[in-house]
C-alpha cells in the first residue's frame, strides 16, 4: 500500500514525541480496596496472595515526590514539548504536576482513569471509565485530553467509545513510525493512529535488570538517528515514553539529559506533542 505524500511544518527532518507517562498514586493496591495488588517492581517481586506491598507503593511514590521535578527541569531546560499521558486519578493526587501542566505548552493525553486495565470492562463500564478520566483531567489540568493510551491491553470496542467521546487520536499500536488512518470497529469512520514505540521505553530498564541507562541510551540514539535519516524521505516519528519513577532516579536522569544535548545538534528536530503530530496529519491527509 502506498504511503501518504505530506511533510513536518518547516520541512522538519523529524517529528520527536517525548511521553512522559504519569502513572503513580493510581497503580493496583490493595489498600484502595483492590482485588490484587501491583505487580510492576523494580525489584520483580511478585506476590502470590494479594497483601500490601507497602516497598513497592514506595516506589512509586518516588515517581511524584523526586522524578517528576528532575524530568521537568530538563524538559523546560532544553525547551521540549512533550505529550504527559497521565492517569487521571495520579493528577487528582499530585496537584504539583498538574499544576505545573496547567497552562504549559505540554499536552496532557489520557492514560486511563486509574492505571488499571481497562480489557476486563464490558462496554458500559469502560465507556465510563474514557468519560471519568477526560472529565477529571479537564478539572485538574484545564486541558480536555483528545489521545489515549491504556495500559497496553484495551478491547476491540476502545477505539469506537474513544471516537464517541469526542477523542482525536489512540496510541495503542505499534505497527508504524508514522500517524495513519486506522479502522474502528463497529464505525464507518476511521481514526487517527499515533503509533507508540515500546522499544525507546526507559520502561526496559525495570523489566530487565542488566539493561542499564547507558545501554538505553545507546539504543534512542540510534532509533533517532535512523529515524532521522529516513525522514529526509518520508514523516518520521520516534516515540521515547519515560515514567517519573524509572528515568527520574539520580542514575538515570542523566542518560535522558544526554540524549537531549545529542538531538539539539541535529537541525530539523520538531518536538512535537501527540496532538499536533496528529493535527498536521489530519489537515494534510484527509481521512480515506
Amino acid at each position: 500500500m502506498s504511503k501518504p505524500v505530506y511533510s513536518w511544518p518547516n520541512n522538519a527532518r523529524l517529528a520527536l514525541s517525548v511521553v512522559v507517562n504519569v502513572e503513580e498514586l493510581s497503580e493496583y493496591n490493595v489498600g484502595q480496596g483492590d482485588k490484587i495488588t501491583e505487580p510492576v517492581d523494580e525489584l520483580h517481586v511478585t506476590l502470590s496472595k494479594p497483601v500490601r506491598n507497602y516497598g513497592n507503593e514506595s516506589n512509586y511514590r518516588y515517581g511524584i515526590n523526586e522524578g517528576h521535578a528532575r524530568i521537568a527541569a530538563l524538559l523546560d531546560r532544553y525547551n521540549v514539548t512533550s505529550t504527559y499521558t497521565a492517569a487521571a486519578v495520579s493528577l487528582e493526587r499530585a496537584p504539583e504536576i498538574a499544576g505545573y501542566l496547567r497552562g504549559n505548552r505540554h499536552e496532557v493525553c489520557s492514560h486511563g482513569h486509574r492505571w488499571i486495565h481497562q480489557f476486563r470492562f464490558n462496554q458500559e463500564q469502560e465507556r465510563q471509565f474514557i468519560r471519568d478520566a477526560a472529565d477529571s483531567i479537564e478539572r485538574t489540568t484545564g486541558q480536555r485530553p483528545v489521545g489515549w493510551l491504556s495500559r497496553y491491553l484495551h478491547t476491540a470496542d476502545t477505539r469506537r467509545l474513544l471516537q464517541e467521546e469526542g477523542y482525536l487520536y489512540h496510541m495503542d499500536d505499534y505497527s508504524a513510525d508514522a500517524p495513519f488512518w486506522g479502522d474502528v470497529d463497529g464505525s464507518e469512520q476511521p481514526m487517527i493512529v499515533v503509533p507508540y514505540q515500546l522499544d525507546t521505553n526507559d520502561m526496559k530498564m525495570w523489566v530487565a535488570p542488566s539493561y542499564l541507562p547507558k545501554d538505553w541510551l545507546d539504543y534512542a540514539i540510534d532509533s533517532f538517528d535512523t529515524l532521522y535519516a529516513e525522514g529526509e524521505h518520508s514523516p518520521k516519528v520516534m516515540s521515547l515514553g519515560l515514567h517519573l519513577r524509572i528515568i527520574g532516579r539520580p542514575g538515570r536522569i542523566g542518560a535522558f539529559e544526554k540524549f537531549l544535548q545529542y538531538v539539539a545538534t541535529k537541525p530539523g528536530t520538531w518536538y512535537a506533542t501527540r496532538r499536533q503530530i496528529a493535527e498536521h496529519f489530519a489537515a494534510q491527509v484527509p481521512a480515506p
